[in-house]
Parts: structure tokens; sequence; C-alpha cells
């Protein structure tokens, strides 16, 4: 048994996932113990998953146009079902509460998207540039992204937009369309801004433009970011050992901001590190992509990668203040179930799919 699941596994993948999963453990164990245990237990779970999944021939589940189309609708009726009987939990109504665990209907989004859009441009990406084929992906998009900005959740709309404006773009969209479809998003963002942001979120994306005022206010998260890692010097200040994470300075120090937690315990090098890990993570999912005998699985390479980075990249920089926090995790390392197993789920997908033998 241990044999056949080392056949289907990547061992530079498995490496750096791991990794990322200690890194966030080792922060979390030090700032918030309750924290630390119930997200061990989401890494067991989503570890199931990202061992297990690669055993299944997933050639045969993909292969079911009507089955992609289940999981997205499915998802889509969670989000429903979120947005009209899920409590206030943080202001927004994005999570599902199943006696003690919390999932987020949105997060698995995500994943959906990267099922059926590598499913959707695999088959259509020759023809691209006809307008039923944009119209019909923007639909299967602005739906879900609609639904998701009414809880309110404008971090995990972006992650949306992203997913699926990089299968447009590796998809050899013509760059007239690209403009048009910018124009409108630039046009559907003035209304959002209008009708579906709440106050606290545009005060956090104008607070980018004032990075010096309010500092007891909607800057001060990221002030107590900047502290944190501006102080840790090279070498961090050691397990259990950093002040504005230990003294209650840094808010939402196991999700939002956990790389700030994370180098002052552990120092620009450690911080270099994890960023290290996390790129070279990324261009080993494209590695693995090339393996792929056919579309499908070098498009869900690239859907998993720009997953991902959309993450990182929105993450470090609300972190470093840079960009506004809007309520995005790290991959891996920032406390957050839904996410996490989403993530996992994805790279036991991405195993199946590339390094079966014979391919996909």
């Amino acid at each position: 048994m241990i044999g056949r699941i080392g056949a289907r596994l990547d061992p530079i993948l498995v490496s750096l996932v791991l990794f990322l999963l200690a890194v966030g453990l080792v922060t979390l164990a030090s700032g918030d113990q309750s924290l630390f245990i119930r997200q061990l237990i989401w890494v067991l779970a989503g570890l199931f998953f990202f061992f297990s999944l690669p055993l299944l021939n997933l050639k045969a589940v993909f292969n079911y146009r009507w089955l992609i189309l289940g999981i997205y609708f499915f998802v889509l009726l969670l989000l429903l079902i979120t947005y009209f009987a899920a409590p206030f939990i943080h202001g927004a109504r994005s999570w599902l509460v199943l006696g003690p665990i919390q999932i987020q209907p949105a997060e698995f989004m995500k994943a959906s998207f990267i099922i059926l859009f590598s499913s959707f441009f695999a088959i259509r990406h020759v023809t691209i540039a006809r307008l039923r084929i944009i119209g019909a992906s923007f639909i299967y998009f602005i739906v879900p992204t609609l639904l998701v900005l009414i809880q309110p959740d404008l971090g995990t709309a972006l992650v949306l937009f992203g997913i699926w404006f990089g299968y447009l773009l590796v998809s050899g969209l013509p760059l007239r369309y690209l403009l048009v479809i910018l124009i409108v998003i630039s046009i559907l963002g003035v209304l959002g801004w209008q009708f579906l942001l709440e106050d606290y979120q545009k005060d956090r994306i104008t607070a980018l433009f004032t990075p010096s005022e309010d500092p007891l206010g909607v800057n001060y998260s990221v002030f107590q970011s900047k502290i944190a890692i501006g102080s840790a010097g090279f070498f961090g200040k050691g397990f259990g050992q950093g002040t504005q994470v230990q003294l209650g300075f840094l808010p939402a120090a196991g999700t939002d901001f956990i790389f700030a937690a994370f180098v002052e315990e552990w120092g620009i090098l450690g911080g270099t590190l994890l960023i290290a890990a996390f790129i070279f993570l990324a261009y080993r999912v494209l590695q693995l992509g090339t393996r792929s005998a056919n579309n499908f699985g070098k498009f869900f390479s690239l859907g998993t990668v720009v997953f991902l980075l959309v993450h990182f990249v929105i993450n470090l920089g609300s972190t470093l203040g840079v960009l506004p926090v809007i309520g995005i995790g790290l991959p891996f390392v920032s406390y957050g179930g839904s996410n996490l197993l989403t993530s996992l789920i994805l790279l036991g997908i991405l195993q199946s799919v590339v390094l079966r033998k014979g391919g996909f």
C-alpha cells in the first residue's frame, strides 16, 4: 500500500507542502493553542485527501461533463444556502455552521472554478475569440462571485476573478477582448463600490493611500505587522518570544497576519525560506503540469498556480502594507480549515491527473 502511494506522489511537492504546513502549525502553537489544535485536525483531514486522491483514476471522473457541472452547481447551491441561512461571523455570512465545524463554501467554489474552467478551456481554448465562449465563461464566473460579494467577502471575490482572468490569459484571448473585459470589470467594480461594499471594506481600501494616518484605527493592523517584521532581526526572537504576538498587539496573528507572526519569531531568514518554499511550490506545480498527456492537466496546474499565487500576493501585500487588508490568508500556513482542505485537495487531484502512468 505504501509503495502504491509513493508511486503516485511527487516527493518534491510533498516535501514543500509538509514544510509549509509545519510552519503554520509551529506559528499557531506559539501564539494560540486553541487554533493550533483545530488547525491540526484540518491538516490531518487535508493530508488524507492529499495522499489518497493520487491513488484514484480521476481520468474517468473528469471525463464526465455532467459531473463537473454537478460539482459547480452543488457548491453554488451551498453559497445560496450560506447567504440565506448562515449566521453573521466577523461581519459576514460566509460560514455554514455544522455543530462544532464551520465550513466556508466560497473556498470550495475556488476548487470548483479550477475543475470547471480546466475542462471548459481545454476544449474551447482554440475558439476562445468567439464572444459566445467568453460570455459563457463570464456567466460561470459572475454568478457565484456576486453571491460572494453580497456576503460580503471582497477577498474571495478577487480570488475568483483572478482564477477566471488567469484562464483567459493563458487561453490566448486577443488583446482587444482583454481590454473590453477589463473595462467591463472596472464598471462592475465601480458599481460594487457604490452598492455592495460595506463601509469598513471601503475604509480598508482607502487606508492604503494614507498609511501614516489613524495608526490606532483602520491602519492599526498594518502598523503592528510592520513592527513585528521590522523588530525581528535576521534570526528572529525565538519560538514563543514574539512580543507583538504574545502581548496581543498583532491582530489576526493566526490568519491574515501569520507571516508577520512567523517572521517575528524566526527572523528575516525564516521569512525568506518561507517565501522561497512557496515560490518553488508554484514552480513545481507548473512543472508537473507539463507532464500531463492532455490539455486538462495543463490547465489544471495553471489554475492551481493562479489560485495559490493570488492568495500569496494578496496576503503578503496586505501584511507589508502595499495592498489593502481584505481577509486573505496564506495557503497552507494561515488558520482556516476550508482553505487548507481546498488547497490540499487541489494538489491531490493534480498528482492523480499528471503523475498517473499514461497521463490523463
